[in-house]
This record gives structure tokens, sequence and C-alpha cells, in this order.
């Protein structure tokens, strides 16, 4: 059982919280699983992680509906509870995977965006590679996010290598967990885009949601979660060996690469593509070959990729002569 207190600060206690706390026994009664107990200016949540992040999300929007307006009433509780009802029973009758923050559906665009979603329905191991933009990590996050939702799992873990684009990380500014975080804004951003804000936070605090460098996965087992691993090019063949491993009981596990944007110095071998090639006759692991065709970013992306790996055999034919 997981604890969250909300401190109520700048109110009218009987404004917010309603005679003889009706407010809050309204929203407790929305939530038989958990326990809120009101005393002075303190909420009190006992339950599950999952159902508490629901409750601490109405609270909070009520909270907020007060400041703005000076006072709740039982009509605004039942709209709040009901939206967030609405948000987490959102409908899944179509091919969308959940609803955006700002409210519109995300769903496969593409073929072989769609294959990769029936794939990771069907195996609990997907390998989904190809290149920048072709929606491979948005779509993987949207899964996750999905899983969860559906209480399917019950964290999402993701993880990168944090390997050197070009810029040398001993040259940033600040500690480590501060050096590595620019390699994992992507996907915080395409999480940001999918669960408010608010939400997302608690999901972190409570471990629910948990992002962190490749090393951090070595000496665990993850169970009841869905794993996602992206910018997987760059792993070496034993970090592959070492993550893939770490699977569980009750685990879905998606791994993203480019085989083109490898970063890993001249004398290593990536690790994506010898697991590819060493499991590809394994039952329950599936994979999922992305192209230019996929890449829903701006127009000019897919001819830039496409100028690219044009140019890339004359380079190579450069190198051997």
């Amino acid at each position: 059982m997981v604890e969250k207190l909300i401190t109520l600060e700048n109110m009218a206690m009987v404004d917010f919280l309603g005679v003889g706390n009706r407010n809050i026994k309204e929203v407790a009664s929305a939530f038989p699983k958990s326990k809120i107990v009101s005393r002075g200016n303190e909420i009190l949540i006992k339950g599950n992680a999952s159902e508490i992040i629901q409750i601490n999300d109405v609270i909070h929007a009520l909270i907020q509906h007060y400041h703005k307006y000076g006072k709740i009433t039982r009509d605004n509780v039942e709209a709040y509870i009901k939206r967030e009802s609405e948000y987490m029973a959102a409908d899944s009758s179509d091919d969308t995977l959940v609803y955006g923050t700002r409210g519109a559906g995300i769903k496969p665009k593409t073929a072989n965006q769609r294959a990769l979603v029936k794939a990771v329905k069907d195996n609990d191991l997907v390998f989904a590679i190809g290149p920048a933009g072709s929606g491979k990590t948005f779509i993987s996050v949207a899964m996750a996010v999905r899983a969860l939702k559906n209480k399917e799992v019950q964290k999402i873990i993701i993880t990168r290598p944090a390997v050197e684009a070009g810029e040398n990380l001993g040259f940033l500014p600040g500690d480590l967990q501060e050096k590595i975080d620019p390699y994992l804004r992507p996907i915080y951003d395409a999480l940001g885009d999918m669960i408010p804000m608010e939400k997302l936070k608690n999901y972190q605090e409570h471990n629910i949601i948990e992002i962190a460098p490749l090393a951090y996965m070595r000496g665990r087992t993850l169970n009841n979660a869905f794993v996602l691993l992206d910018e997987a090019q760059n792993t070496t063949a034993m970090q592959m060996k070492m993550f893939l491993t770490r699977m569980g009981p009750n685990s879905k596990v998606i791994v993203t690469g480019d085989r083109s944007q490898v970063d890993l110095p001249h004398h290593q071998k990536s690790g994506l593509s010898e697991s590819v090639r060493l499991l590809s006759n394994v039952k329950g692991i599936a994979t999922v070959e992305l192209t230019t065709k996929d890449v829903v970013r701006h127009k000019l992306v897919k001819d830039i990729i496409n100028a690219y790996d044009k140019e890339q055999p004359k380079s190579d034919k450069s190198k051997k002569s």
C-alpha cells in the first residue's frame, strides 16, 4: 500500500472540503479501493499507486478550480471525477493507442507502424529498426503508456545507452545525472505528449515510470514491466546481452534502433545487429523494419535521409580503397 499526503494552503477548508467533508467523501466513494482521510489542512491518501495518482489528479484539479473560483460544489467534484474516469477509459475500439495531453488520439500512421503495434501485441520481445523520424520510439512509448493505463503492467522502464554522438560527455556541465539527462530528453518529450506533466511527475515519484541510462539496468530483474531500450544501435554486444537477460515474468520489451546512426568507436560492433541475427528464429521474438516511407516528421526529413543513404556506399568504397 502506498501513501500520498497533500497539503492544502491559502484556502478556507470548509469551502474546499464542503460541509462535513462531503466533497472529499464524494471523491472517496468514486475510488472505493483507496482510503482518503482529511485532517486539518492535510489530505492523506492510502491505496495502490495507480489509483492514488488518479485521486491526486482529481484533488489537484479541484485545488486549481478553488483558487480560480473561490469555492467547490458537488457538481464540480462529480465533473472532475468523470473527466478522470473518461481519461482512464479512453475508447480503444479503433487503432488509437492513447489520447495525448491535447486530446488528440495517438495511433500508428503507416503500415509498418501498424505492423509494429501488432508485433508487440503478439510477442514479448520486439526489435523495431528504422531511420530517424519513422515513429519507432514514439509508437513504442505509446504502447507502453497504453499497457500501463490498461493495468497490463505495473510500471514502465525506458533506457538508453549514454553514448557520445560527436560530443564529449566529460565536457558537459553538471554531475553525472545532469550530463546524461540530455540523452534521455527525447523520451521525456514523447511521454510529455501523452501524460499530463503533474501525472508524469507522480508516476516518476512512485517509480511507476523510470527513465535511466542502460548502465542502471545491470543486476536487475524487470518483472511486470513494459521495458523500452531506445537507440540500441549504440549498445555493445555485451550490453545488449545484459539488457535482454533482464526480462522477468509478465514483461514486454521493445528494442529500437537505427543502423545508420551508430556512434560507437570504430573497433566496436553494434550489439543491435548481432542480437537480431542471433535471435531471428526464436519464438516470441519479432523484428519490424521501418523505412523512410514511415517518416512522419517534416517532409524534408525523408529527402535528407535518402540523400545520406545514397552517399554512404561512396564513403564505404573510398575507405576500402
